[in-house]
């Protein structure tokens, strides 16, 4: 008999076998022996890939002459669609789509070198274009490293394709200062602006509602549309966040999750929020005896006349015609910049906003809105101010 690492050989009559121990089953130990051949040599190598095999679960495809554009395809399928979630599916099929296959598909995966990739992430600050033909922002550049790294790191371990991630040993390429926000790229709307969106579509309209809870709340669009009635408590005026709707296409959507611990948060509410939703209850009640047995039963909280729910892409295709018939830049994600905006000028702490809007680091909170609200600059001035009178 013939010893070799995890398992060995051996001849019987005129071939020779080749045996492993397995996992135990059942508590019992198991041993595998097959037929290897017809020389040692045979059956040490039928050893080697059989071991192989096992360590594998018996994966019987070939990844290690993979070309990148076959790599990146099936990683997208086994793992991204797999695990992510909807949005962070299509945004990484965007970047699969435009910036790594097209530049690098036809390479094989052994073949990616630090120097390649180098030049890669570098092609693409150079080439890369948004939709309206701009260069791509510093954090787009990074979003797209990010999921390159990561796609070659899960051919390093568990796809043991290549022993090393050669995004490891690159550096994202320099950027010039990002200037700072301003109220007009925010898109921060004033309050006569918010009650002129409100007259062009009331109370009767279904993205009335829609308006009035973010521009009192801060929710996203998607939190909007995904709150439903057992999240809102009008006796203690709360509304607690824990899911987010998201279109998948025409009429079709599904409810999801925040993205991080802080995105599930409770926020408190006034009396305007309050005596909005309380009509709104009472309006889908006179609905549903209206409509009858054609009214669409849900428990969403904004619906339209026959029930059915506000759905994100309508609330895109109304904020669009905000800015076409008033006249001054608007998205729905303007009542959530301005939210903010307000609670800070007249005094709110930093970290309250933070925890109010779900951000997981109070950083975006301060690099988003720190710099745009004037009054908070011209406080700290006064207050400086006001402790050099008192020690005189």
């Amino acid at each position: 008999m013939v010893l070799m690492a995890e398992g060995n050989v051996r001849q019987r009559g005129d071939k020779w076998y080749y045996s492993f121990e397995t996992a135990p089953i059942n508590g019992k130990r198991h041993r595998i022996e097959r037929v290897g051949g017809y020389t040692q040599k045979d059956a040490e190598r039928a050893l080697r890939k059989a071991l192989d095999d096992y360590e594998k679960a018996g994966t019987e495809m070939q990844l290690t002459n993979m070309s990148v554009a076959d790599y990146i395809n099936y990683w997208f399928v086994h793992y991204v669609k797999a695990n992510l979630k909807y949005n962070t599916v299509q945004n990484y099929q965007n970047v699969k789509d435009k910036y790594i296959i097209p530049p690098l598909g036809v390479y094989k995966v052994q073949s990616l070198s630090p120097e390649t990739m180098q030049q890669w992430i570098d092609w693409v600050v150079k080439n890369g274009k948004t939709p309206q033909g701009d260069p791509l922002a510093k954090h787009t550049v990074e979003i797209i490293f990010t999921v390159m790294k990561e796609a070659l790191r899960r051919a390093v371990y568990p796809y043991r394709i290549i022993r090393e991630n050669p995004m490891g040993y690159i550096d994202m390429p320099k950027f010039a200062p990002t200037p700072q926000m301003t109220r007009a790229k925010l898109k921060i709307i004033t309050l006569n602006q918010y009650k002129q969106i409100l007259e062009m579509y009331p109370p009767a309209d279904s993205f009335h509602l829609p308006l009035v809870i973010a521009f009192n709340t801060g929710m996203r669009r998607g939190e909007v549309c995904g709150l439903e009635w057992d999240k809102v408590n009008l006796s203690d005026g709360t509304i607690e966040v824990s899911r987010n709707m998201i279109q998948t296409g025409s009429g079709v959507y599904e409810l999801g999750t925040p993205k991080t611990a802080a995105g599930f948060r409770t926020i408190e509410i006034g009396p305007t929020l309050i005596n909005a939703l309380k009509d709104q209850k009472k309006h889908q009640i006179e609905s549903r005896l209206r409509y009858g047995s054609l009214y669409h039963e849900t428990n969403f909280v904004c619906t339209k006349d026959n029930g059915d729910p506000v759905l994100p892409g309508s609330i895109k295709y109304k904020s669009s015609e905000v800015q076409k018939k008033l006249g001054f830049p608007f998205n729905f994600h303007s009542l959530r910049h301005t939210h903010a905006t307000m609670l800070l000028e007249a005094g709110e702490k930093m970290k309250v906003v933070q925890e109010r809007l779900g951000h997981s680091r109070i950083a975006v909170t301060m690099d988003t809105y720190s710099h745009v609200t004037k009054s908070m600059k011209k406080n700290t001035v006064n207050l400086i101010e006001e402790i050099q009178r008192r020690s005189e």
